[in-house]
């Protein structure tokens, strides 16, 4: 097996870029003038309490990223901690607050577009005539929200270089501002501080000034000397805007004769009007294109980052990860995207600038939160893999400060909003106990560490722990039957594999009737249709029961019978479907891609298939190259392994001898069958697993990769081996994502 790597080429300035880039926008283009008029000079603590408030955060970040380098940051990091219950509200609130972030960008950008247009848009002359038409910002945010969002629909990739670009454009557009600001800056302009309470107030408006920077953490592994850089860039970028941040407000605050900023029109912008006074008509048109560039750029960053948490929920099954199929022609997630796409419309459509920018932050606080808890979950549950390069100064003081900051700061907030903010949070609970409990396995460091002391620990602890725990619902094994002659075999298959994973059997018997007779009246008379009804049936109860496994059988009226499988694996809810494979199976003419309507369908669940020549699993051989096929056939044997006690020989064809010992010895381990016999071959491949075959009851092997017209035309190894091979085989096949066109040509 060849494991992937990504190569180390993001340097340590590389690294600090992506971190101010992705804080440095909107927040300081639009919010500055509420600011102030809210908080007088106290404005200026407003952005730096927020920095100080995302520095703590960074410290616990750094840690956190250097220990576990994984897409998904802040999500990812709260529910390995944490456990899936707060993972589901870091995941939701992340999302949202992404959204919300998104929406208010963008009807900043609305309010650049007015601003610049003067509320009218000039249209001709046409046929003699000038049209002016009315330019409105939440219309204008419609219509960018929607051209942004078929953006990064078609493609993320060039929005993602077109970002560095607009960065480096608007930091030199606040470094001219400073500078020019600071030269006529007088400390008598500055307006005198309105309060503690309105300052706290503000810090929560702004602080959607202060998203993104825990996104370095996302590609640690592509950050070269990471051990160093990351912490570095994820802690320097805090620094660096909260700076420029702080510069700017001073320089609004001091420029300016008090009253200035607050004497401005709804339809005025305060940093473009304060830098028409700083550098004339010129400044305020940079300002007026910087506007227009931070709230693209902020806005399509949103975009951009809301598609990974909803690969890392959807990888963890916090939401389905069918949201996160990717376009067979554009390679973009075009299912988060729209339905974020449509969250971002609903919000523009229904809140102001202030409500948007509030609720982003509010969420993002509950986050950051929540990230301080969880690196004290990771320090204090002593968590065997939990090695970081990085630890945070002053633990534990650092993040339990950073979460208190966070959780506290949202008490200053407009309680109308606390209550919106509340109820995401109530939503994301109410969606882990009604859709994802069920689904997501991974337990967090936090009930590991509970249950593992729940003799040392307060009763109601461990009782509120084992409630909220996931279960993963049970795994269902489902075992599609027609005919008895092979009926006993897949029985027991089926069983051996729902037994070693606590689950449960459901064999179902699928009656196919003509198209010409209505289904209802075949299910009053299903003895006329099928000699084996109820027998059939009564058998398999009777066989998955004597291997101690729960058993639950159903019949299925079809007009189709191959087709029939799929759709009941779907409707069954199955993980696994273990069926036969030949003449006689579901009306298949021997082939598991016989229906022409599956091609344009992946397969529901995993699949084992079998070629039955008399099901015996002593001695188990298992063809390998790699591949997720192939970990399901080693899944499988391993079970037989463990039911049957079966003897497990694993077979690798390699062009070099050495190599191909050496990956089969990985390969085995990571599976978990270091006691199988290991046999690396030279050579044909086909002859080598037909030689090699010869001393085996029964193979298992891994459907091929390749496309379904290659194997049916060309014949490929999996299937053409089968017809050589004196033993039964079993094909493994797992859900692939992939174009029609993928799947017909295998390319």
């Amino acid at each position: 097996m060849s494991d992937q790597e990504l190569a180390k080429d993001l340097g340590p300035f590389a690294a600090l870029t992506i971190g101010v880039g992705t804080m440095i926008g909107a927040g300081i283009f639009v919010l500055p003038g509420e600011a102030i008029t809210r908080a007088g000079s106290f404005a200026i603590g407003s952005f730096v309490l927020g920095g100080v408030i995302a520095l703590l955060t960074a410290f616990s970040a750094s840690e956190l990223g250097t220990a576990m380098p994984r897409s998904g940051g802040a999500y990812f990091y709260v529910n390995r901690a944490l456990g899936p219950l707060f993972g589901s509200i870091a995941g939701w609130a992340n999302w949202m607050g992404l959204a919300f972030a998104s929406a208010f960008y963008m009807v900043g950008f609305g309010q650049y577009v007015v601003a610049i247009t003067g509320g009218e848009l000039t249209l001709g002359p046409v046929a003699g005539l000038t049209v002016g038409v009315p330019v409105g910002t939440t219309g204008v945010a419609l219509a960018a929200a929607t051209l942004f969002v078929l953006v990064n629909y078609v493609g993320a990739k060039e929005t993602g270089r077109l970002q560095n670009v607009i960065v480096g454009v608007l930091v030199l557009i606040l470094a001219a501002f400073t500078v020019a600001g600071s030269l006529r800056a007088d400390l008598s302009n500055v307006p005198a501080g309105t309060g503690v309470s309105p300052m706290l107030t503000t810090t929560g408006l702004i602080f959607v000034s202060y998203l993104g920077f825990v996104q370095i953490t996302s590609v640690a592994e592509e950050i070269k000397d990471p051990d160093r850089n990351l912490p570095r860039a994820v802690i320097g970028s805090v620094l660096i805007v909260t700076l420029i941040y702080a510069l700017v407000l001073f320089v609004m605050s001091a420029a300016v004769e008090q009253g200035y900023i607050a004497g401005l029109g709804g339809g005025d912008i305060a940093v473009v009007e304060v830098a028409r006074l700083v550098l004339g008509p010129l400044g305020a048109v940079a300002m007026l294109v910087g506007g227009l560039l931070a709230t693209a750029s902020s806005a399509n960053a949103s975009i951009l980052a809301s598609s990974r948490i909803n690969f890392a929920m959807g990888r963890d099954r916090i939401v389905t990860p069918e949201l996160n199929e990717v376009h067979p022609r554009f390679g973009t997630p075009y299912r988060a995207i729209a339905v974020t796409g449509g969250f971002i419309l609903l919000f523009i459509a229904v809140a102001d600038v202030n409500t948007l920018s509030t609720l982003g932050s509010i969420l993002h606080l509950i986050i950051y939160g929540l990230l301080n808890l969880a690196l004290l979950v990771m320090r204090e549950a002593d968590v065997a893999d939990y090695d970081p390069s990085y630890r945070v100064p002053l633990y534990p003081a650092t993040p339990i400060l950073g979460a208190v900051l966070s959780f506290g700061l949202i008490a200053f907030i407009e309680p109308t909003v606390i209550l919106v903010g509340a109820g995401f949070v109530a939503f994301a609970v109410l969606w882990y106990l009604a859709y994802a409990r069920s689904r997501t396995t991974a337990r967090g460091e936090l009930t590991e560490y509970v249950l593992s002391r729940a003799d040392e620990m307060p009763e109601p602890a461990v009782s509120a722990v084992t409630a909220a725990q996931p279960d993963g619902g049970e795994f269902r094994v489902m075992v599609p039957l027609a005919n008895p002659e092979t009926e006993r075999d897949l029985v027991r298959l089926g069983a051996a594999v729902a037994s070693r994973r606590g689950g449960v059997l459901e064999a179902v018997h699928i009656v196919s009737v003509p198209d010409q007779t209505s289904l209802s009246y075949a299910a009053d008379h299903v003895d006329s249709f099928d000699d084996y009804a109820g027998e059939l049936l009564e058998r398999a109860r009777i066989d998955a029961e004597g291997m101690g496994v729960q058993v639950e059988t159903s019949t299925v009226i079809s007009h189709r019978a191959f087709e029939e499988v799929f759709d009941a694996a779907r409707t069954k809810d199955a993980d696994l479907v273990v069926m036969g494979w030949g003449p006689d199976s579901h009306g298949s003419p021997g082939r598991v891609e016989g229906a022409l309507d599956d091609l344009t369908e992946r397969l529901p669940c995993d699949f084992l298939v079998l070629r039955d020549r008399g099901f015996d699993p002593s001695r188990v051989l298992v063809p390998t190259a790699g591949g997720p096929d192939s970990d399901l056939a080693a899944e499988t044997a391993r079970h037989l392994r463990d039911a049957f006690g079966s003897e497990v020989t694993l077979l690798h064809v390699a062009d070099d001898r050495a190599e191909g010992e050496s990956f089969l010895e990985t390969w085995a381990a990571e599976r978990g069958l270091e006691d199988a016999d290991r046999v690396v071959e030279t050579g044909d491949v086909e002859e080598a697993i037909r030689r090699t075959a010869a001393d085996c009851s029964l193979m298992v092997i891994g459907a091929t990769r390749e496309g379904l017209i290659r194997r049916l035309v060309g014949g490929a190894i999996p299937m053409t081996v089968v017809d050589d091979v004196d033993c039964s085989v079993l094909l493994a096949e797992r859900p692939r994502h992939g174009s029609l066109r993928e799947r017909l040509l295998g390319r």
